[in-house]
């Protein structure tokens, strides 16, 4: 009833809406009006009341509640169900135990603060509350396992899509997944599977999208090889938009992924990387290997091109680029 009430006052902003008005459309008290309103309130939403005249909506916090991701999402499935969490350990967890619960096709998990947030290799991800985007999808793709790593290069070319659209941000892809800007990470993606052997019984994919962090809100370990869009575009910039819009391109990118395979995706990769046709150092868990960049091959994996002319190819790693 609170998510009709905020529809109510929004179709009428910036006018008053009687609470005679809202009683009568939503058949409700205005007991139980006067109620919902205070929950809004007490969500930060502004809602002026005036006698003879009712209640309008004024301002709208900066948050990731289900009812404004919801509100104006161009999606058919992606983004159409979400769990919101002011703070969580990590939204890929939580997704995981949503997984068995039941959650649907699509569904994600946003949250306002990561206690634990990880990244690739085990890594930390730094996530300040009220200040980015993260998020998780619960996939269910009829793919071979073996294809599942592609969905992280899937992911990667959407999100830097959709961001460059909307910012206008030149953001680039550091293989395999990592959004950079000038050099600087601004997105980590993480993805984790349960499979059978032949069968995926469900994909998470994690994103964290630094969006209004000032440089020194970083932290100091990362300052110098980390950003934000705020920093980078000069303003503050509305998350729910920016979510939106990843959550559409991104849906857009999963069905052609599915509907025409790898290699249209991995075109579109390759024409957004930065890490390609450069020299790089990659650390894997137990060495460390340089040498030049030289593709990727149909399976996303690194070609690398070594010194003595040998050419090594790597399925995971971390690319350091070489200047």
């Amino acid at each position: 009833m609170k998510r009709a009430v905020l529809r109510l006052l929004k179709e009428f902003q910036p006018e008053f809406v009687s609470g005679e008005d809202i009683c009568k459309k939503l058949d409700v008290t205005r007991t139980a009006v006067w109620k919902h309103i205070q929950t809004l309130r007490e969500d930060g939403y502004g809602i002026d009341a005036r006698p003879r005249a009712g209640y309008s909506l004024v301002r709208v916090p900066d948050r990731l509640y289900a009812e404004e991701i919801l509100d104006g999402l161009n999606s058919k499935f992606f983004g159409q169900q979400v769990y919101y969490y002011d703070s969580v350990s990590s939204t890929n967890d939580m997704a995981k135990e949503l997984v068995r619960q039941g959650a649907r096709d699509g569904s994600i998990v946003v949250a306002e603060e990561q206690t634990g947030g990880k990244g690739r290799l085990g890594r930390k991800w730094h996530s300040p509350k009220y200040k980015d985007v993260c998020f998780s999808v619960i996939l269910y793709p009829s793919v071979n396992p073996s294809e599942a790593s592609q969905m992280t290069m899937v992911t990667a070319v959407a999100l830097a899509l959709a961001v460059r659209k909307k910012t206008g941000v030149p953001v680039g892809i550091k293989w395999p997944n990592d959004l950079l800007v000038g050099g600087r990470k601004i997105c980590g993606i993480l993805t984790e599977m349960s499979a059978e052997l032949d069968k995926i019984d469900y994909l998470v994919v994690g994103a964290g999208l630094n969006v209004n962090q000032e440089l020194i809100e970083l932290p100091e370990e990362v300052r110098d090889i980390a950003t934000s869009l705020k920093v980078e575009a000069g303003a503050d910039l509305a998350r729910v938009d920016l979510l939106q819009a990843m959550l559409e391109e991104y849906e857009q990118w999963y069905q052609l992924w599915l509907e025409q395979g790898f290699p249209v995706v991995l075109a579109k990769w390759k024409e957004l990387s930065v890490s390609l046709h450069c020299p790089v150092r990659v650390h894997t868990l137990n060495k460390s290997w340089e040498g030049w960049a030289e593709d990727v091959d149909y399976d996303g994996a690194l070609l690398l091109r070594l010194p003595d002319g040998g050419l090594q190819r790597l399925i995971v790693g971390d690319v350091s680029l070489r200047v």
